[in-house]
């Protein structure tokens, strides 16, 4: 038996499920979660006595050679930003707010108010830079009264700095704007006295580290509350998920932004509690961005590798033409994980093959399902649960609860990973939990075998997102979105699902940008107005929607017409975030003249319909 095998023989997934009078049913891990620190900064301060000359953060100096960070340099340098934030009038009701992405700098600065208790704010770098109006930024600033904000790369900054940031609010960063001084985190740094380290023993449990912002889908973003006892639970969950964890610090290469809880909870609480490393990838899943990615994985090997669906796609299509890269990839990763969305079929059999070629064996594709709210994760796959849609069981430590709603079993938590609540929201608190204190996950989901509960759970939508058709007859949105992503790949990047009440189902379009580019031959890249007006294209897509219609009899279960989006989502209008997800409610909100044309009696000529010749 391979290494890899032995390694997943713990299987933390021993699940009592109990049928409840009122048509719910309980899920209860049948196993302890381990102990777990006070504070996440324990960890930090184990692995640098325990290994510290070791990577913890590496990144590109100016997309040149890496800066490395051992974890006995980031103590030392903690500790005395750390010192300097003391003295400065921060607390929960003044935190830290971040507005650039992800570097070595934000890491320190983010240690160092964990370190002393002052909880801080990892704001979307897309709310200042893709932004045309800041509204967002306004919002986060209005509610979070922030005493010191952080923007490293700062001139990229500059706009919001200056038109959104009061004047009396500290600006840490890395260069001068304009008028506004600005502190770097050499000045910020105090020398570290008795009171530091008492500041730092008075952090528990129950001490704000962080407030992340949701993306917003149902308006304003809200503020979750995220405790030391949240993420420290929550890594310890991932370490029973992920055993080999526990005999071999994981090294990650990672894009994935720091101010949603993927990256920022997951990834980084991993990272920390196992005494990893993590090369901080400039890259992303896009036309330009990829590249970075391809060039980091050409020297770095990951143990374990994130992404999201879109980008394990990207990938996909890199390692398939590049033997040299295929080898650096595969030589020590022992697992891949995804979350976001499902990973379509065909992306998931070409990295299977591609396993098999260079290891003999498939890597474990590990996914689950959980929320900011959740810390995040609630539940986890194994590898004998690797198929699309199975989001997995819980692990030790959470409850979890399948409600009946709308017919359709919701998912509900308790958990150390959940939060206490929004931030200056008590009402969006109360309504987020239910009677018997279970938080609210909105996501359906169902047994994959009734008969063989081990099997897991599968994802089975968006409460909110589902629909009846004038018929009565429910729609649910995420599963057939999922079916018709994969059946329309690699052209349609997402679709948008319309609409209530009506005779019929329709869809928006997202059309992926470089895929049509590469479907038509183009060595330029189109516009999305350039791809809604091409007719292969749409052929392409009648061709798809129509074979998706055959396998699909059932009016709730195909698409009769669709449109391009014209224009890309947009950032400001909330229909996409800066991981690229689709809001499908602000989609349908902001594009209703389009989605009135799907209906029209005299069907429009740049409307796609399954019953033209």
């Amino acid at each position: 038996m391979a290494k890899d095998e032995l390694d997943w023989t713990a299987d933390p997934f021993h699940t009592r499920f109990e049928p409840r009078p009122n048509g719910s049913i309980l899920l209860q891990p049948q196993g302890a979660l381990p102990e777990y620190p006070a504070r996440l900064m324990d960890w930090l301060a184990h692995w640098a006595g325990v290994a510290p000359e070791r990577t913890l953060v590496a990144r590109r100096v100016h997309g040149g050679d890496w800066k490395n960070v051992s974890y006995c340099e980031m103590l030392d340098r903690v500790r005395r930003v750390a010192a300097g934030l003391t003295i400065r009038n921060l607390s929960e009701q003044r935190p830290i707010l971040i507005m650039s992405g992800n570097s070595i700098e934000h890491l320190l600065l983010s240690f160092a108010a964990m370190w002393v208790g002052i909880p801080f704010c990892p704001m979307s770098p897309a709310y200042s830079l893709a932004s045309a109006d800041l509204d967002r930024a306004r919002y986060v600033i209005d509610l979070l009264t922030p005493g010191l904000i952080a923007a490293f790369d700062t001139p990229s900054f500059a706009r919001t700095l200056m038109r959104v940031v009061a004047r009396d609010i500290e600006i840490v960063g890395d260069a001068a704007i304009a008028d506004r001084g600005v502190t770097t985190l050499t000045a910020l740094e105090s020398p570290v006295t008795s009171e530091l380290d008492a500041r730092h023993r008075a952090t528990n449990h129950d001490t704000i580290t962080k407030f992340l912002l949701t993306s917003g889908s149902t308006g304003q973003p809200k503020v979750v509350i995220t405790t030391n006892r949240m993420v420290c639970s929550n890594a310890v969950m991932q370490r029973q998920s992920m055993p080999f964890l526990v005999n071999e610090p994981p090294v990650v290469v990672d894009w994935l932004p720091w101010s949603h809880t993927f990256g920022g909870s997951h990834i980084l609480g991993l990272v920390l509690s196992n005494g990893g490393t993590l090369y901080i990838d400039d890259g992303k899943p896009s036309p330009t961005g990829i590249a970075e990615t391809i060039r980091n994985l050409r020297e770095i090997s990951p143990t374990v590798y994130f992404n999201v669906p879109k980008g394990f796609e990207m990938l996909a299509q890199h390692l398939r033409e590049d033997d040299g890269l295929r080898r650096r990839f595969y030589r020590r990763l022992r697992a891949y994980f995804f979350a976001g969305a499902s990973l379509a079929q065909h992306t998931w059999d070409a990295l299977d093959a591609m396993s098999l070629h260079e290891r003999r064996l498939k890597t474990p594709m590990l996914s689950g399902l959980g929320a900011t709210e959740t810390g995040p994760a609630v539940t986890f796959t194994t590898p004998a649960m690797g198929r699309t849609g199975v989001v997995g069981l819980p692990v030790n430590g959470s409850l979890v609860k399948l409600a009946p709603v709308d017919e359709k079993l919701e998912m509900r938590v308790r958990s150390p990973s959940v939060t206490p609540g929004y931030w200056r929201q008590p009402a969006l608190t109360a309504a987020a939990f239910d009677d018997e204190g279970f938080y609210r996950l909105g996501d359906a989901v169902r047994l994959l075998d009734h008969n063989d509960p081990a099997r897991g759970l599968v994802f089975d939508g968006r409460i909110g997102e589902d629909f009846k058709l004038s018929n009565g007859s429910w729609v649910s949105v995420g599963p057939l979105r999922a079916e018709l992503i994969a059946q329309l790949a690699p052209i349609a990047q997402d679709v948008v699902v319309a609409c209530p009440d009506a005779d019929y189902l329709t869809a928006l379009i997202v059309p992926d940008v470089a895929a049509c580019a590469r479907a038509l031959g183009l060595s330029h890249t189109p516009s999305h107005e350039e791809i809604a007006r091409d007719a292969v294209i749409k052929d392409k897509l009648q061709a798809g929607l129509r074979e998706h219609a055959w396998q699909n009899a059932m009016s709730t279960r195909h698409i009769r017409r669709a449109h391009l989006l014209p224009s890309a989502p947009s950032l400001d209008h909330g229909e996409i975030t800066d991981k690229g997800s689709i809001n499908q409610r602000a989609v349908l909100r902001n594009r209703a003249q389009l989605v009135a044309a799907l209906y029209a009696s005299v069907r429009p000529a740049d409307v796609i319909d399954i019953n033209d010749p």
